[in-house]
């Protein structure tokens, strides 16, 4: 009797409405995985269709072209001797669900619909789909007339159902359902189901590994079993990037791990695993074998198959290992790369276009594009004939074989430095020595003279010549002449894009790259429509502090030498003339917080879903050493009266890729208003109320005051900012715009 089993699951680079793209890696995937020897094969969530269709799963279309993938399936020899599990939509009594299609020898096992549904965060599931919400039940499912004419069947199961084969029961799982707190494989561990498997369209944000990772081998320690995670890969049309990861569990450890950043479209892991392990698990497990004579049973569906042979007892079993992480380093240098990749070739672009400032932020965004050209080298190094074809492609040249980062990185990433006469010369220096270390094709020009035009024409029509603050002008003048010298920018980057290899006698346009970063972008320091306006931003969901780091693991991995200086300089906008030759202007004092600050202000606002007394109430005790209850009822309201002000600005906030979950990109994520009451008046006045009580209760809180680090809103004020605290409509609230 065989006793080992062989099974496989995969992490594709599935692209929605990419039909016949989707099905030829459906079929690579299954050619491997039977190559591997497997008798069952997991793919990820809707992998059929792609999972970010999203309103084009209201569009009968997108079924019906699901089910001619499908049948095309059904029909092709590769899919024969092998149980496939495939997620596609499926209309059942005229409702649309999330389902896995399991099937074998041209015949469909089972429909299993989705129970749980994921409905937060960047997930609207519930728009377009019904979870299955009758547990331990099935229905009879009639098929389309194009299915029932391939598989001479007129009815399948539709429902939770699990599979009995010869040798093992199998139980399914979609994304979601994992991870809620009473997830199926619960009661079907309990029930006798051995094998798991999970098909997920789980989206990268930095840190989340982890937890992906200790869910599934959780999943497995305390019923056992072996648990198959099959994950999305890739940019699948939008602002995630899904990162792979798929791995399989047994007992509680891994025994097959996938990578986390890959430009591979087709990854296919497998694992042997000895049934008698998982029995003997169980059984030395008194509470469980309890719990589980009491269980109520699951509808089996029978399957007259053996996922085990009866010589298998020289295959030996697969190993647990320790899973590897990366560090946060590694992640940004990664994630964003491969989704930039996916972005640019498929967008059929011939590369990017980056306003290079010599700070932080847009240096980080060039790093990306530099990390991109390794990843690109490396995959075509170690034969990843799609890459290879795709850079042949985006940059016309059959011949061309990219091995040099620097050389490709000439290819396809532009970079200009915009100067005025606000810049110093120590960030056209920065600039100018990232660009060759990178090897991108550097452009240096002086806007001055559009800017005055423009300035000029406004002093014909109006009889006025606005001043910056520091010559005697107002915050509004002074506001508004930052504000054209960003605007400008803006438009000479779009022109080079789309000229620039034209006038170099080349072909093709180039993708605008935007380097604001998510505090930033919380905060409202930018200008509408000035550079942070691109195509896409590779950083626009990424900390500054987590830029920071991720600077510094540029400086030691990847040996940027140029780096040094720009994580070690002031960030500035450099938009306000300089005093002497030198900087006058930081961010920091401009936003009047520090991005420390606003990194805990997003972490509350979003992830914590506190209002302004709320954030009061929690910093309180979090900055009790630091700051009195007066000085942290201040900054609470400096900061929500800016996040007012400046909310609609996220309106148009450049497609970014989402890395942080306190990201306030307002289109698809983060679903608040962009019109509020800037002065707060019922909720300022709870706080003033608390902050009296308190000062009655403990005078003593007084003495903190000389302990309190400094106060970056009250520069904020004295250097003209009052004006942009009281005002409560939208007019003239642009403020502040750097590149970096």
């Amino acid at each position: 009797m065989g006793r080992k089993v062989t099974v496989a699951t995969c992490s594709l680079n599935q692209w929605a409405l990419d039909f016949e793209g989707n099905l030829q890696r459906i079929l690579r995937s299954i050619e491997i995985a039977r190559n591997k020897g497997a008798k069952y094969r997991l793919g990820p969530e809707l992998e059929i269709c792609g999972y970010g269709c999203w309103d084009h799963f209201f569009e009968s279309d997108t079924i019906l072209h699901s089910y001619q993938v499908l049948a095309q399936l059904l029909m092709s020899p590769v899919t024969q001797n092998i149980i496939c599990d495939v997620g596609m939509p499926v209309m059942h009594r005229n409702v649309r669900y999330n389902c896995r299609v399991i099937f074998l020898n041209g015949k469909i096992l089972l429909i299993r619909p989705k129970m749980v549904l994921a409905n937060s965060g960047n997930y609207q599931e519930m728009r377009w789909f019904a979870p299955w919400n009758k547990s331990r039940k099935a229905e009879d499912h009639f098929l389309p007339r194009m299915i029932q004419d391939l598989t001479k069947q007129e009815i399948v199961p539709f429902g939770d159902v699990v599979l009995a084969t010869r040798d093992t029961c199998i139980g399914t799982e979609i994304c979601e359902e994992l991870w809620m707190p009473h997830s199926p494989h619960i009661d079907m561990g309990l029930d006798g189901v051995e094998v798991f498997t999970n098909s997920s369209g789980s989206h990268h944000v930095l840190r989340k590994a982890h937890a992906r990772v200790e869910l599934v081998n959780l999943a497995t320690l305390k019923n056992g079993g072996v648990y198959l995670l099959a994950n999305q890969k890739g940019c699948d049309g939008d602002r995630l990037y899904y990162d792979g990861c798929s791995m399989i569990s047994l007992n509680g450890a891994t025994i097959a791990q996938g990578t986390q950043f890959s430009l591979d479209d087709v990854e296919v892991l497998t694992a042997t695993v000895d049934l008698e392990d998982i029995r003997s698990f169980r059984a030395e497990i008194s509470a469980r074998n309890l719990m589980a004579s009491k269980v109520i049973p699951y509808n089996r569906v029978k399957v007259d198959f053996s996922l085990s042979c009866h010589d298998d007892f020289l295959v030996p079993p697969s190993e647990p290992f320790q899973w590897h992480f990366h560090s946060l380093g590694e992640e940004i240098s990664l994630g964003p790369a491969c989704w930039l990749w996916d972005y640019l070739r498929r967008s059929q672009q011939a590369g990017f276009f980056l306003p290079l400032s010599g700070g932080v932020d847009s240096s980080a965004s060039a790093c990306i594009v530099y990390s991109m050209c390794r990843q690109v080298c490396h995959a075509v190094s170690n034969g990843n004939k799609e890459v290879l074809a795709d850079i042949q492609r985006i940059l016309n040249r059959d011949d061309y074989i990219p091995q040099d980062p620097q050389k490709l990185c000439g290819h396809l990433l532009t970079t200009c430095y915009m100067a005025t006469q606000n810049s110093s010369k120590d960030t056209y220096n920065r600039a100018k020595e990232l660009a060759e270390q990178i090897g991108s094709y550097h452009i240096n020009l002086n806007i001055d003279g559009v800017v005055k035009a423009i300035i000029d024409i406004f002093r014909i029509v109006t009889g006025k010549m606005p001043q910056f603050l520091v010559h005697g002008g107002s915050n509004r003048e002074d506001l508004a002449l930052q504000n054209v010298q960003a605007r400008v920018r803006m438009v000479f980057a779009y022109l080079f894009a789309q000229l620039s290899f034209w006038a170099r006698g080349m072909r093709g346009g180039l993708l605008v790259l935007g380097s604001t970063n998510v505090d930033e972008s919380l905060r409202g320091y930018l200008t509408k429509y000035d550079c942070s306006s691109a195509d896409i931003n590779p950083i626009g969901g990424i900390s500054k502090a987590d830029l920071r780091s991720f600077i510094q693991y540029c400086i030691e991995r990847l040996h940027l030498i140029s780096l040094r200086s720009i994580v070690s300089a002031p960030a500035t906008a450099e938009l306000e003339p300089l005093a002497e030759g030198q900087l006058a202007q930081t961010d920091e004092e401009d936003m009047g917080m520090t991005y420390k600050e606003l990194s805990v202000y997003g972490r509350l606002r979003k992830m914590g879903r506190t209002g302004p007394y709320s954030m009061f109430c929690k910093l309180l005790n979090m900055w009790k050493d630091s700051c009195t209850p007066r000085q942290v009822a201040e900054k609470v309201k400096f900061f929500f009266r800016m996040y007012a002000l400046n909310r609609h600005k996220m309106t148009i906030l450049t497609p970014s890729y989402h890395a942080e979950n306190y990201s306030p990109d307002d289109n698809r994520f983060d679903l608040r208003p962009f019109l509020y009451p800037s002065s707060w008046p019922w909720q300022f006045r709870c706080i003033d109320q608390q902050v009296s009580r308190r000062a009655r209760s403990q005078p003593w809180h007084a003495a903190l005051g000389p302990l309190c680090h400094p106060q970056p809103w009250h520069a904020a004020l004295s250097r003209g900012h009052q004006q942009v605290v009281k005002i409560e409509s939208f007019e003239g609230e642009d403020d502040f715009d750097q590149l970096d």
